[in-house]
């Protein structure tokens, strides 16, 4: 797709950075501002270096994503790489150097998030960055061999990860080369349950790619078996950080799970049933979004929400790719930053597949939309200009948009048609409680990684969604997110019960949204979107809901399904 936006290398900050003349553009400081002491001087000076470093991992990050040998502005790879690593090597003893008592409050706390960064997400690469490789993985291996060494269980995922991609954009059916998303979409449409069958079936190849043949030398279950654990479940972390308490979790999830149940046909159905059961809205309303009508569509709705992705520099890579991540992300392509006072603007980048169009492939795009204004509306010093990424509070907000498809007066305001409340309160939550199982599954297998996550797998989707078991199939395995992201699905689930609060509490205080709101965005944004990390979510949270996170805006939502 044609990008939205002026090359960015007419931007200031990013061109310096591109260009390897760092410049020194610290913080704005206020009129009043006392004196500078060294060490705030110091901090200022490598917090310009720091804005720099993250400019340049932006580039090599979209660039990598576009499977491409050079950024947008055309500088090679191998350059940005280069000149990043020089950085970074810079800018360690600087930080490293700085002493922190001599600070206080948030230029202290700046400090730490940097040092904190450098030893994560500025990390350097154990292998040099490289465009994706579109040819085929080398899928026939010992797991046990590949994850032997300080980095074997990351070396496994990311072979397994590998091969999930490739066997989901090159699957089999009849004969015919297709892919798992229009295999989604076609169970959703296909009305013979024969075929129905046939179409589930021919994903194999996907859930293989993670789980092997099965049994315990798997390479899922190698991995998990081999991954460090820190004591603590990825939902207790997950849950405190929101003020959630951990022991509460997964008590909230069994309601949810049991409202859904509640609100569904007391009937036994097959697993490649199931798609077509909850897939009424999309079979009802896809046609009416063909391909072409995707992305302006999806333009439209937030631009009637006066957040213009156009106006807002969202960059977007959406046409098939051999070799491109089957999981639709949102990144940075650069960060907002105030030089000289003026803030440049940022330029999120959405990197998705859609050969199709349909309700759902629409609901993805606006979800990862979500994601770009958040990422626009960042307004913060260079140190916290990242957001809370894996975080359910990030999660949340790029589905508040996202989620009004389902509305019957969202649909006739977008399609000209509609169908009753019931069914697309069904379409908006069957991928939800989806979430929240992978994420029950995913507690419960860390929780004891010797049992067989086939049968785990099966007691979930059979006691909530009545689905028929078959522990011979490993078709829990086909969500990327549960190879290269392990404990990522709790996200989902937390974050959909954070946006129902959110939402709720959005149209209690500033007014009905759904069909359209020019003054959502710029009330939204200083509330919720501009931090980065400059607050935590549980204070950003806490604040905008006035109290605690609790399930009852998404209990009381779902419950709208009931005749």
């Amino acid at each position: 797709m044609v990008p939205a936006t002026p090359a960015t290398i007419r931007r200031v900050g990013l061109a310096l950075a591109l260009t390897g003349l760092a410049g020194a553009c610290a913080p704005a400081a206020p009129g009043t501002a006392p004196q500078p002491t060294a060490p705030t001087v110091a901090l200022a000076e490598a917090e310009s270096a720091y804005a720099d470093l993250y400019a340049l991992r932006d580039r090599i990050a979209i660039t990598i994503g576009a499977g491409a040998a050079a950024s947008p502005e055309g500088v090679p790879l191998s350059t940005l790489t280069r000149r990043r690593d020089s950085l970074r090597i810079r800018l360690e003893p600087r930080l490293a150097a700085i002493d922190s008592m001599a600070l206080t409050g948030e230029d202290q706390r700046a400090l730490g998030e940097m040092r904190h960064a450098l030893a994560t997400s500025l990390a350097p690469d154990p292998t040099p960055s490289t465009a994706v490789d579109s040819g085929p993985p080398v899928c026939v291996y010992d797991p046990r061999a590949l994850a032997v060494g300080q980095r074997g269980v990351e070396a496994l995922r990311n072979r397994m990860y590998a091969c999930y991609g490739w066997a989901r954009n090159h699957l089999l059916l009849d004969g015919k080369r297709t892919d798992a998303r229009e295999t989604f979409d076609a169970l959703t449409r296909e009305e013979d349950p024969a075929r129905r069958r046939r179409l589930f079936l021919a994903l194999e190849p996907v859930w293989r790619a993670v789980d092997g043949k099965g049994g315990a030398d798997s390479p899922y279950r190698t991995a998990l078996r081999l991954d460090p654990k820190d004591g603590e479940l990825p939902a207790s972390g997950a849950a405190r950080a929101l003020g959630i308490p951990p022991d509460s979790l997964e008590a909230w999830l069994r309601r949810i799970l049991e409202t859904w149940r509640a609100g569904t046909a007391d009937t036994l159905i097959e697993p490649w049933d199931w798609y077509y059961v909850v897939g009424r809205a999309n079979r009802r309303l896809g046609t009416l979004i063909p391909r072409p009508r995707l992305d302006s569509l999806n333009t439209s709705v937030f631009r009637a929400l006066g957040a213009d992705p156009v106006a807002l520099h969202v960059h977007y890579d959406l046409a098939p790719r051999e070799g491109k991540d089957p999981v639709a992300s949102t990144d940075f392509g650069a960060r907002a930053r105030r030089i000289d006072g003026r803030w440049t603007p940022a330029e999120p980048w959405v990197v998705a597949t859609y050969e199709t169009g349909g309700l759902d492939n629409l609901n993805e795009l606006l979800h990862e939309t979500g994601h770009a204004v958040h990422i626009a509306a960042i307004r913060t010093r260079p140190a916290f200009s990242d957001w809370p990424d894996s975080d359910p509070f990030t999660e949340g907000l790029g589905d508040f948009v996202a989620l009004d498809v389902f509305e019957p007066a969202w649909q006739l305001r977008w399609l000209g048609d509609s169908v009753p409340l019931a069914d697309g309160l069904r379409a908006r939550y069957a991928g939800i409680v989806f979430d929240i199982a992978w994420a029950l599954f995913e507690t419960r297998m860390r929780r004891d990684p010797t049992q067989d996550p086939n049968r785990v797998w099966a007691g979930i989707t059979g006691e909530y969604f009545r689905i028929r078991a078959h522990p011979g199939l490993s078709w829990w395995a086909m969500r990327g997110q549960l190879v290269n992201a392990p404990g990522y699905m709790m996200n989902y689930a937390i974050g959909a019960i954070v946006i129902a609060a959110i939402r709720a509490r959005t149209t209690e205080v500033h007014g009905p949204f759904v069909t359209g709101d020019s003054t959502w965005y710029g009330w939204i944004a200083p509330r919720l979107y501009r931090w980065g990390l400059e607050r935590s979510s549980r204070q950003v949270v806490t604040e905008f809901l006035g109290g605690p996170v609790t399930p009852a805006a998404i209990l009381a939502d779902m419950r709208r399904m009931r005749p």
